[in-house]
Order: C-alpha cells, then sequence, then structure tokens
C-alpha cells in the first residue's frame, strides 16, 4: 500500500512540475504593466490651407475635450503663436472598422500675454497643449536661451487665448539670467525643451485640484557628457498638483530615458505624453529624423517607485543609483509600413461602441512643402 501511496505522490509531483513549466513565466518587471493593444485603423492627411488669415500646420500637440467631442491642437508658430479647434468625424468601414471620415477646422484662437497682446514674435515657441475642466489649456513654451528668452509653460483661456498664470519652473530649466557669475551651462537646449504636457485623466472637476505632467525632448544643457557615453539619454519629467486655490505645487521630478537613436538619426526626442486612466500610468511618443525619413514608437510609461530627482542638478556624470519610470515598446510605428511624417502630437479621443478607446496621432509639416500633417488613428483595448 505505502508503495502504491509513495508511486502516486511521484506521478503528482511530476505533473504538477510539468504544468508549471507549460504556464508562460512572467517577470516583476511585466506585472507592473498594463494589457494594452493597439490596431491602427487608418490615416488621415489634412490639406494645407489658410484659416481665417492663419497658414494651417506646424501641429506640435493635442490635446481633447470629451464633453465638446473636439481636440485643440498647438501650432508652433513663434511669429503667431496659436491652436486650433478640429473636429475629427468617424465612419465605419463594410467590415464595421471605424476609420476617420473628415476632419475640419473650426476654430483658430491667437495666444495673447497679460495685457491681452498678442505674443510679439519670437517672444514664445508653443510646442505642448492640455486642456483642463476649467475652461483653460495649459501650453509649454520652449523659449531660446541664445537670446535669453526662458522656456515657460501657462495657463491659458480657452476661448480667449489669453494667459492667466505661469507655473514656477526650477532653476535648472532656466538659462543663466544676464550678470549672473554662474559661467556653466544651463538650461533647456533650444528646439528641445518642453515638448510634452498632459493632465491628469481623471480632471473633470472644474473646481477640483488636479495633475499636470510635462517633460522635456532632450537633456538639459547640463546633462550633456562629452566625456562620458550616455546610450539612453537622460530627460526630466515633473509632475504638477493644480489647486483651485494658491499656487501649483511640484510633487516630484522622475527620471525618463530616451532611447537610443538609430544610426544616421539627426534629431531624437520625446515628443508628447498622455495620460491613461489609471493613475501613475502614461503613453509616450518618441520620435526621431534622419537621412532615413521620419520614425517614431510608442511607449507604455509607468511611475513605480522611481526616483524623485528634485534635488539632482546634473545627470552629466551618470544615472547610477536613480530608478526611471519603467517604459515599454508599444508600438514602433515603422512596422506600420506606411510613409511617416514628423509626428509630435498625440491624445485620447472618443470611445468606440464596444467600449475601447481611440488614440490619435499627428504631425508636425513644419510648414514645409515637402512635409505633411498626418493623422493617424488606433484603437486602443486595456484589459
Amino acid at each position: 500500500m505505502k508503495r502504491i501511496i509513495y508511486g502516486l505522490l511521484s506521478l503528482f509531483f511530476i505533473i504538477t512540475l510539468n504544468a508549471c513549466e507549460s504556464f508562460p513565466q512572467v517577470s516583476a518587471e511585466d506585472r507592473l504593466f498594463l494589457d494594452i493593444s493597439l490596431e491602427f485603423l487608418g490615416e488621415y492627411e489634412l490639406p494645407k490651407q489658410i484659416f481665417q488669415e492663419t497658414k494651417f500646420g506646424g501641429l506640435s500637440g493635442l490635446t481633447y475635450d470629451r464633453q465638446q467631442d473636439l481636440f485643440y491642437s498647438i501650432s508652433d508658430d513663434r511669429q503667431n503663436p496659436r491652436f486650433y479647434t478640429l473636429k475629427v468625424n468617424l465612419k465605419s468601414t463594410q467590415n464595421n472598422t471605424p476609420q476617420i471620415d473628415t476632419i475640419k477646422i473650426e476654430n483658430v484662437t491667437l495666444l495673447k500675454d497679460e495685457k491681452g497682446e498678442i505674443y510679439t514674435p519670437t517672444s514664445i515657441d508653443p510646442e505642448g497643449i492640455a486642456l483642463t475642466a476649467r475652461e483653460t489649456v495649459f501650453i509649454s513654451s520652449e523659449g531660446d536661451n541664445r537670446i535669453n528668452i526662458a522656456p515657460f509653460i501657462g495657463e491659458f483661456g480657452l476661448s480667449s487665448g489669453q494667459v492667466k498664470n505661469y507655473l514656477r519652473l526650477p532653476q535648472k530649466y532656466l538659462p543663466p539670467a544676464v550678470g549672473e557669475t554662474d559661467t556653466q551651462p544651463r538650461g533647456i537646449q533650444n528646439n528641445f525643451g518642453f515638448e510634452s504636457l498632459a493632465v491628469g485623466y481623471t480632471s473633470t472637476l472644474k473646481d477640483d485640484p488636479f495633475r499636470l505632467f510635462t517633460a522635456i525632448e532632450n537633456p538639459l544643457l547640463q546633462d550633456i557628457s562629452k566625456e562620458k557615453s550616455q546610450k539612453e539619454l537622460p530627460l526630466h519629467f515633473l509632475h504638477y498638483v493644480i489647486n483651485p486655490i494658491g499656487d501649483p505645487v511640484i510633487v516630484s521630478e522622475n527620471l525618463y530615458l530616451l532611447d537610443s537613436a538609430p544610426s544616421g538619426t539627426i534629431y531624437n526626442g520625446l515628443s508628447d505624453i498622455t495620460t491613461l486612466e489609471k493613475e501613475g500610468y502614461f503613453i509616450s511618443l518618441e520620435r526621431n529624423a534622419g537621412l532615413a525619413g521620419f520614425g517614431a514608437k510608442l511607449f507604455q510609461v509607468v511611475n513605480a517607485n522611481s526616483t524623485d530627482t528634485s534635488n539632482i542638478s546634473s545627470f552629466k556624470n551618470g544615472v547610477e543609483g536613480v530608478e526611471p519610470l519603467r517604459k515599454k515598446l508599444l508600438l514602433n510605428l515603422d512596422d506600420l509600413e506606411i510613409d511617416l511624417d514628423n509626428f509630435e502630437g498625440l491624445a485620447f479621443g472618443p470611445k468606440l461602441p464596444d467600449g475601447s478607446q481611440t488614440l490619435l496621432l499627428v504631425s508636425d509639416d513644419n510648414f514645409s512643402d515637402l512635409q505633411i500633417t498626418q493623422f493617424l488613428l488606433f484603437k486602443v483595448k486595456i484589459t
């Protein structure tokens, strides 16, 4: 009897071990991420045109108004800073796959300073845009340290386009003031500043505090090392809480590691972020341009025990001991096997009948006759 029992127990353990080996092993790293799938639904090109005496183009950021079913897209024209209101109409094909039917420009809003006057040329370089529940948009400007114009992030009236206030930026992002004795390079590189901007997905009530996130496109001047090889470039990611009363507060700064650039790349950077419904989760858009044309990647990003880098003035000596934001590749847009333009903006759009979400990407044509304003539509499922 004992032999039979021992035999059965041995058989049980063998079966159990084999069963365990047949299941895929999930690492602790993978468990951090949500199960997200992207389905490409199609592309759409909005022709070059003049709209209300402005040259349409240069779309560098995108945000979605769920209440009005409208998109707002910032134009990075330094001479005449503005954002456009867009209506995206979807249609279903014979196999019930949603696609973009038309995109209509409904309005243009010029950006104005504290005095209600349109910003003077080159005083603002708008790049990112994020809608709030209090009928405002936050807009980021890269500035220009060659002529001592500092970057900024301001809150603007959605209908008026006039700035209401500015966020406080830590000194590390700003160029040295005129007469400052510190001769070390400091601040944002030209054309590589606050390109990304996003408001917390759950920010829906106008009188409630909400979260605002932004990141720089490329390392700060003081982060660049000529002696030390930097395979993944260190970027700064900022997290604000905006209160209905009182000044905005920086909750944390974190390290975002930019993927290394493909061979032949001329420039490479983080061009936009958007928030997921689950707090602490994002989708980021990294784009590059080079001899082979344009490329872009979408990543899932999660803030899981990442180091607060507020007190780190420079990453020049490396990032050892710093826990970065975790990220996982969702899609290399090169795999779509379509011609890509210069993608700089993304935002979640309306929900589809099956409950899944749409994700819209837009390219910046740089007001060039050789480029286009291209939209890509995706269906997003999160389980």
